[in-house]
Parts: structure tokens; sequence; C-alpha cells
């Protein structure tokens, strides 16, 4: 049992690990776009799409970095208590308070879930599941025209320039299930520590 609990923190740290150092640059790809959108507010025509473009780009750096930061530690902490307490003390507190946050994405993802299908036109009396594996069966029985056929109209923004808004919300899914897999990594952890137990 402690090998598989090893080698699945070793997985999961290492998957987050990579895809947190690589959001690490998208705050350049923010300021690019926001770069763009100065200039071409000041010397050009303002351009429709900068602002949109610059909120799902901030989205995917912090919903898709979240994981990597849980890993280093770097969240926010109260550090009144916490700081003269001794390791093992720490991981007892730790392994509460990550139940809490396991609790808090599971509500979050079972949201994304239903927000994402509504955004792809899940119809409003099917459940989400439902709808996910009508999507899932007809893509692998009908390729693109048999997912046309399960999918609706798409939720579009509001704002004038109009795009579909399922890519966030299917990257916020998939940084939430990061996140969530980074916390069980991280319950893992805490509980090792507890009992003396080396990963």
């Amino acid at each position: 049992m402690i090998q598989i609990a090893g080698h699945y923190v070793r997985i999961i740290d290492a998957v987050n690990r990579r895809i947190g150092r690589m959001m690490m640059y998208g705050i350049f790809v923010m300021v690019a776009i926001l770069l763009w959108s100065s200039i071409s507010k000041t010397f050009f025509l303002p351009s429709r799409w900068t602002l949109e473009v610059a909120q799902f780009a901030m989205v995917a750096y912090y919903i898709l970095g979240g994981p990597y930061s849980i890993q280093l530690g770097a969240n926010v902490r109260m550090d009144l208590f916490y700081g003269e307490w001794t390791d093992r003390r720490k991981a007892q507190v730790d392994a509460i308070t990550v139940l809490f946050l396991i609790t808090y994405l599971g509500v979050l993802l079972y949201g994304a879930f239903d927000s994402t299908a509504y955004s792809l036109g899940k119809p409003y009396k099917m459940e989400s599941f439902e709808f996910f594996k009508n999507l899932f069966i007809g893509f692998f029985t009908g390729g693109f025209d048999g997912l046309q056929e399960v999918v609706g109209r798409l939720e579009r923004s509001a704002t004038a320039w109009r795009p579909v808004l399922w890519p966030i919300k299917v990257t916020m899914i998939i940084g939430i299930i990061l996140m969530l897999l980074q916390a069980v990594s991280e319950l893992i952890k805490d509980i090792a520590k507890i009992k003396g137990v080396t990963l």
C-alpha cells in the first residue's frame, strides 16, 4: 500500500510540476496580449478580442498553475501559530485542512461539469453526466458528425466579440481535477509524515 501511495505521489507531483513550470510562462502571454491591446487602442483600431483573451489566459494561468502552487506550499496560510509547531503537528493540521480543500474542490468540479455541459448546449431536463456520456458515445460512434448531433447551441460571451465559452470551461475542469489530485497527494504526504513513513 505504501508503494502504491508513493507511486501516486511521485506521478501526480511530476505531472503538476511540469504543467506548473509551463504555466509560469503564461504571464508573458498575458503581457503580450495586454501590450497589443494598448498599442492597438493608441495607434490603430481597438481590438475587440484582447480583453477576453487576456481574461481567458489569466484563468488558464491560475487554474493550471494552482496545483504546482499547492505542491510548493506557496498558498496563503496563517502563520501565527503554525510556524512554531513541529513538522508532525503541522502535518496533523494540514491533513485536516486538506480534507476541507478536497470537499471544496469536489463541489467546484460538480459545478464546473454542469456549467460546461450548459455551454455545450445541454437540454435543461438532461443530467450533466448523461449529457457527457452522450457526447462521448456520439464522438466515438460517429466522429464529429455524431458529436454535432449531441451538441446543441453553444454558449457565447455577451461581449461584442462573442467567443464560445466551452474551451475555457474545459480548461477549468482540467485544472480543478489536477488540483484535486494534488490535494490527495498532499494528504498522503501528511499522513506519511504523521506515521513517520518515508514515501
